[in-house]
């Protein structure tokens, strides 16, 4: 194998795969973050939950928001926190057409209430219902007009409970209190704007009464076997959601009832579409563990990793202050002719050799535009003076005069020059390229 043929060998990855893969790499993230944009609104608007994963953080509880993505210990939940943001979870979300049916949408994103229900069977589970359209988010005003049909809140809760007959309730005044009563016989006031409540002769009222329930402890439909039997159901978000938590007493409520009922455990406001939850112990015991990966790492096997990363350090370090950092360029074809060229002009810059460094420009600014115009299978035979000033009398009549003049000047030049009128005819030279590049 010749010398040019080594150089020219491909030692990785060509371009185009590179630039492949960044173009998949980013594909990907848009995705995602077109995917998760909508969410991200969501629980940063008035109608979301951000507000309360932080005040429960504040006040020593722990808490955080899941969105899904990996696996969760489920014998580390006290409670999962699950807001309904979809009054038709059996049907998919019709994207609105106009700006009209978005103000009024009830839904959303889809989730579906198999997810929830298996959810609520393996952890305790707090069920946050809808109770506003897309209006009050996008416009920031909540007012009746706005809140979900109540026929559709009654279907989720009868199916999640396994009941009949709940009836989902409307306050007759624009604010409404609800008397609570703390873990510490604390006395407590929620107030709620537009209340919406609940009946449902199974529940037992938590935050209100058995007519009108604003949180209730509601059986678990089909629960069979499961670990759960119960389900905590919150009708109207905003004794809780990041627009309600500033009224009242309602932020020292919903740390009361979420504390109290979570424990030590930990609180997760769910916001994901799938059950991730695992159960560890009913998980099959794998023969080889992370902890038999880990040994290799320990002693005294830890002391030849450390030997090793030690010399490994050391020969980068040596290799780097002997022969500097790899360059790939100059091992590509073409690159000593490239550094005698440069070698030249700097020698003839330096003797003050300046008319015939301009010639010399000249020449090569010449052969770049012959290059740029016909490409390199043409270049060469375009690349001279003569054959370039054909062409441009050609293609460009009204600029082969000046061109012939200024290369005519050029050659005309001394070999010392002063280094402004040297400018002068390279700017008279470029004007007239970059006129004939642009029109061509």
């Amino acid at each position: 194998m010749s010398e040019s043929t080594a150089n020219t060998q491909a030692k990785g990855p060509s371009l185009e795969t590179a630039v492949i893969a960044l173009i998949c790499v980013a594909v990907l993230i848009a995705g995602w973050y077109i995917l998760s944009q909508r969410q991200q609104v969501l629980r940063r608007s008035p109608a979301g939950l951000d507000g309360l994963q932080v005040w429960l953080v504040k006040n020593g509880a722990s808490a955080q928001n899941f969105a899904g993505g990996w696996l969760m210990d489920q014998t580390g939940v006290g409670l999962l926190v699950v807001p309904l943001y979809d009054t038709l979870p059996e049907s998919g979300r019709d994207t609105p057409a106009t700006k009209e049916e978005l103000l009024q949408q009830q839904d959303e994103y889809d989730l579906d209430t198999i997810v929830i229900s298996e959810k609520a069977e393996r952890v305790p589970t707090l069920l946050v219902l809808p109770k506003w359209r897309s209006g009050m988010r996008l416009t920031g005003l909540a007012h009746p007009v706005l809140k979900v049909e109540a026929d559709r809140l009654q279907a989720i809760v009868d199916k999640i409970t396994g009941t009949r007959g709940t009836k989902i309730g409307a306050a007759t005044r624009a604010f409404t209190d609800f008397r609570y009563r703390s873990q510490a016989s604390e006395p407590l006031r929620a107030e709620i704007y537009a209340a919406q409540t609940f009946a449902n002769e199974s529940c037992r009222p938590i935050v209100g009464d058995t007519g009108a329930m604003l949180l209730a402890d509601c059986p678990l439909a089909n629960a069979g076997d499961s670990e759960q039997e119960r389900i905590l159901v919150l009708s109207d978000p905003d004794l809780i959601n990041n627009h309600g938590l500033r009224l009242g007493d309602n932020a020292g409520i919903a740390l009361d009832v979420l504390t109290e009922t979570a424990g030590t455990r930990n609180i997760v406001i769910d916001y994901s579409r799938s059950s991730w939850l695992r159960d560890p112990v009913s998980e099959p015991r794998r023969e080889r563990t992370w902890e038999d990966l880990l040994r290799f790492f320990g002693p005294p096997f830890r002391a030849l990793w450390l030997g090793g990363a030690l010399l490994l350090g050391l020969a980068l370090w040596r290799g780097f202050s002997r022969y500097g950092p790899i360059r790939d360029e100059e091992a590509g074809p073409g690159t000593g002719k490239d550094l005698a060229v440069q070698a030249r002009g700097r020698l003839m810059r330096l003797s003050g050799q300046d008319g015939a460094l301009v010639r010399e420009y000249a020449t090569a600014r010449i052969s770049a535009t012959a290059s740029a115009l016909f490409g390199p299978a043409h270049a060469r035979h375009y690349a001279g003076e003569d054959a370039f000033l054909t062409y441009t009398e050609r293609r460009h009549p009204a600029l082969a005069p000046r061109l012939r003049a200024i290369l005519a000047d050029i050659r005309k030049l001394p070999a010392r020059l002063p280094a402004t009128e040297a400018i002068q005819h390279i700017d008279q030279l470029e004007q007239v390229l970059e006129q004939i590049t642009h029109d061509a």
